[in-house]
C-alpha cells in the first residue's frame, strides 16, 4: 500500500536524527545517508499503521543497517590504503546531531569520532545512543535485542574505553585561537623551534589521503617528528601547487566542535586539519585530505561566511 502524504511526513520528521545517529555510527555522510534511505524504503513496505510507535521503529532499523555496514565498512579498511580517519563536517552541519549538552558534543567532536573505531559494533551503537540521543538503556535493548543489563554493561565498558584515550582539551576559545595561529605561522615559516614548543612531547599526527592524495602510511609520534613533517607539508613548491590545483587559503575555523585548519583551492576544501589542543600544548593533528571525504564540506563551505583566510599562497 503506497505511503501517505500524512506518513512521508512521519518519516521525514525523523531523518536528521536519524542522519545524526548514522554519520555517528559510520563517520561517513554519505554512508549515512545511504542508510536512512535504506531505512525510507524499509517504511515504505512496512504496514506503517501498524507500528505504534515510529520513532522507535525507524531507528531499530537504521541502527541494525548501520551494524551491518559497520562489519562490511570494517572490512574494506584492512585493505584501505594508509590511515583511515573519518569525514569531517562543519559548525553548523545539522548531521552533527543535537549539541545542547557537553556530552552529546563530546559524542561527535572528531577525536571521539576516532576513538569509536576501537569499539565493538554493539559498544559503538550503545555509546552513541546513550550519550548523544539519550535513549534509556531498556529502549536500547530493545533495538539491539539485547537485555537492559547488558546495555548498562556495553555502555560502561565503551564509555570508559574512549575515556582513557581521550586528551581533554580544556582550553578557552581565545587561547585556543592564539595558539593554532602561533601554530600556522610557525608551519608556514619553516621554523621548526617554534612548532616543537607548541605540540606536547608526545604529539601524534596522522594523515588520510586514501591512495588518492599522498599521506603517510603509518602515524607519525614525538614533537620533534611532528614539526618537521608539518613543515615540509607547509612548504609550497610548483609540484605541490599542482597537485593542490592552484594557490591554497588556510583559513582556521571548527570541525565536529574542534578547532581545525581548513586549506581551500578555488573555493573547493581540499585539506581539514583537526587539532586536539590542549592546556600543555596540541597533542593531536588529524588531517583529512581524502577528495572523497570532502564533498560535503566544500559545500558547507560554499554557504558559510568564512571571511577572509589567514594565509594565502603560503
Amino acid at each position: 500500500m503506497p505511503l501517505t502524504a500524512n506518513d512521508v511526513g512521519r518519516f521525514e520528521a525523523s531523518r536528521s536524527r536519524l542522519e545524526a545517529i548514522a554519520y555517528r555510527l559510520l563517520g561517513s555522510s554519505g554512508e549515512a545517508e545511504d542508510a536512512v534511505q535504506e531505512t525510507f524504503l524499509r517504511w515504505q513496505a512496512a504496514d506503517v499503521d501498524r507500528i505504534e510507535v515510529p520513532e522507535a521503529w525507524l531507528t531499530k532499523v537504521l541502527t541494525n543497517l548501520c551494524l551491518n555496514q559497520l562489519a562490511s565498512a570494517r572490512a574494506r579498511r584492512e585493505i584501505y590504503v594508509g590511515q583511515w580517519l573519518p569525514e569531517p563536517l562543519f559548525a553548523g552541519d545539522p548531521m552533527l546531531g543535537p549539541a545542547e549538552t557537553a556530552e552529546q558534543r563530546e559524542s561527535v567532536s572528531y577525536a571521539v569520532l576516532v576513538l569509536m573505531e576501537r569499539l565493538s559494533a554493539n559498544e559503538r551503537a550503545v555509546y552513541v545512543l546513550r550519550e548523544a540521543f539519550g535513549y534509556p538503556h531498556r529502549e536500547i535493548a530493545e533495538i539491539l535485542d539485547i537485555t537492559e543489563a547488558a546495555s548498562q554493561q556495553i555502555f560502561h565498558r565503551a564509555k570508559k574505553r574512549v575515556a582513557d584515550g581521550r586528551i581533554r582539551a580544556e582550553v578557552d576559545e581565545a587561547a585556543v585561537r592564539r595558539i593554532i595561529e602561533e601554530f600556522l605561522t610557525a608551519a608556514i615559516s619553516g621554523r621548526i623551534e617554534p612548532l616543537v614548543r607548541l605540540l606536547t612531547e608526545d604529539a601524534i599526527s596522522i594523515g588520510d589521503g586514501g591512495g588518492k592524495i599522498p599521506a603517510r602510511a603509518t602515524a607519525l609520534e614525538g614533537s620533534v617528528a611532528v614539526a618537521k613533517s608539518l613543515r615540509g607539508l607547509f612548504k609550497l613548491g610548483e609540484a605541490k601547487r599542482a597537485l593542490l590545483g592552484g594557490a591554497p587559503e588556510v583559513y582556521v575555523w571548527r570541525a565536529n566542535g574542534d578547532p581545525a585548519v581548513v586549506i581551500v583551492v578555488d573555493g573547493r576544501v581540499v585539506g581539514v586539519m583537526c587539532l586536539e589542543v590542549t592546556t600543555e600544548g596540541i597533542a593531536a593533528i588529524r588531517n583529512q585530505v581524502n577528495p572523497d571525504k570532502l564533498d560535503r564540506a566544500t559545500a558547507r563551505w560554499a554557504a558559510a561566511d568564512h571571511g577572509e583566510p589567514l594565509f594565502s599562497a603560503f
